[in-house]
């Protein structure tokens, strides 16, 4: 290959600030697009996939009207400011989920579009490979991580004697083989940790594991702000002050769980125990048992947290695939802190067309809404080359169930932000034929994050029109 000749103040696109025991990956800036446009490479799209466990009240979810003449739902209201940058899909299903009752075939299958093997036990069986590792295996030698999965509940365990499936398939909607689920990372500092730190060779913590990243990497910083124009240089700031909030609020939750006068000295200690082992790898048992006995975060600010996350990994292109689980499927977290609802998920949405279960199941699918525009929001505030880091994405979010009540597959929720670089016509709800598989849209968006496959499950095409 011809050397490319690259004048100083131009940079690479894998461009990183270094300090001992940090390694923080950068957005892009001006400084990098004519490297990136002699060696053909431009602003990389990025694929997140939200889910929402229990389903949604199906009389309050669907827009009015189709095609860009239509009316957001009382669910989906919260998303009015991102109304342009939303394609809402209606009469979409995955057929293999409609065997088996319960939640976790329709959960398992969920990225898949295959039917998960009924079993009580360990040798738990999706069927084949998720969506989003079908991506990371094609992008990731591109980043840091191949991807990125993130939750807010522990793995599930035991047995659901109403359906006899064990509970593993509820904590999992990423499969790297049909046999070995990626569990999601549910610890906020753990995963700051995988994106902005380094290890040594043997994978201990270090010393610099006590300081800021920004203040291990401040030097490099200082020396790469010289090269760079005004516009860089304002780039620049403002993703370091992101990172800098990111890490601040974790270390804010951190201190609120460890000071609390209410936790007993040996809940301290395992809190402690665990700050000093936070580096070890993801699913060990050892530490997946003691993140079991951490006290539960406050839901909002640690979905959000789990949320800010994913928008600086995709910022820092630390990855370009991510997921993030807002709780375990069958998931019976009390949503109390909301006004107007008493009490636990999954028993409220079991409904009964009860009308006040009812309008307290909607109260819950309105706030997961909540949280998906602030995400979203979010990404709009973050330029990038001609556009925004939404303009460069694509965010699913939805659920594999359609009501929680019938546990009905057909017709499942699912909404779908951002233009995946301007090649997607969004502001518009489609209404696709009954019997279009939600595989078509997950091979829809594996073409446009440059990973094409040409089957997956029940779905040989992409969605028509999107």
């Amino acid at each position: 290959m011809a050397h490319i000749q690259t004048q100083r103040w131009h940079l690479q696109r894998r461009t990183f600030l270094r300090g001992l025991g940090a390694t923080l990956a950068l957005p892009v800036l001006d400084a990098m697009r004519p490297v990136m446009a002699r060696t053909g490479g431009g602003v990389p799209v990025r694929m997140a996939l939200l889910y929402m466990p229990n389903g949604v009240r199906e009389d309050r979810w669907t827009p009015e009207g189709s095609g860009s003449r239509f009316k957001l739902s009382p669910i989906l209201s919260p998303l009015e400011a991102h109304r342009e940058d939303l394609l809402i899909l209606t009469g979409l299903q995955n057929k293999a989920s409609f065997s088996g009752d319960g939640h976790y075939v329709k959960t398992g299958g969920w990225l898949t579009g295959t039917t998960i093997a009924k079993t009580t036990g360990s040798d738990i069986n999706a069927g084949g490979i998720s969506m989003d590792q079908i991506a990371a295996q094609r992008l990731g030698a591109e980043t840091k991580l191949p991807s990125l999965e993130l939750g807010t509940e522990p793995v599930a365990t035991g047995i659901d004697t109403n359906v006899n499936y064990t509970r593993l398939y509820a904590s999992h909607i990423s499969w790297k083989t049909p046999t070995v689920p990626l569990p999601c990372e549910i610890n906020p500092r753990v995963a700051f940790d995988r994106l902005f730190r380094t290890r040594s060779a043997d994978g201990r913590k270090q010393d610099a594991d006590q300081q800021s990243v920004l203040d291990l990497v401040r030097d490099d910083a200082k020396r790469l702000q010289a090269r760079l124009g005004a516009a860089d240089k304002q780039k620049l700031e403002q993703y370091l002050e992101s990172v800098r909030e990111v890490e601040r609020r974790i270390s804010q939750e951190a201190r609120q769980l460890g000071a609390g006068e209410n936790l007993s000295p040996e809940m301290l200690k395992q809190l402690d125990a665990l700050d000093k082992r936070i580096s070890k790898a993801m699913g060990k048992a050892s530490r997946e048992e003691e993140l079991n006995s951490l006290p539960r975060f406050d839901h909002g600010e640690h979905s959000k947290i789990m949320l800010d996350l994913m928008v600086l990994a995709f910022w820092s292109d630390s990855t370009r695939v991510a997921t993030f689980m807002f709780g375990n499927d069958v998931t019976n977290r009390n949503f109390s802190f909301i006004d107007g609802v008493n009490g636990g998920h999954h028993s409220i949405s079991h409904h009964q067309n009860n009308g006040d279960q009812l309008d307290q199941y909607e109260k819950i699918n309105r706030w997961h809404a909540e949280q998906y525009a602030y995400m979203l929001g979010r990404m709009k505030e973050i330029r990038e080359g001609e556009g925004t880091l939404l303009d460069h994405s694509m965010v699913a979010f939805g659920s594999p169930i359609r009501d929680g009540n019938s546990h009905n597959p057909r017709n499942v929720p699912v909404v779908l932000a951002g233009k995946a670089g301007n090649q997607l016509r969004t502001g518009r709800h489609l209404e696709f034929d009954e019997g279009t598989p939600l595989c078509s849209l997950w091979l829809s968006m594996l073409d446009l994050a440059g990973a094409p496959t040409p089957k997956l499950a029940d779905a040989t095409t992409g969605l028509r029109g999107i």
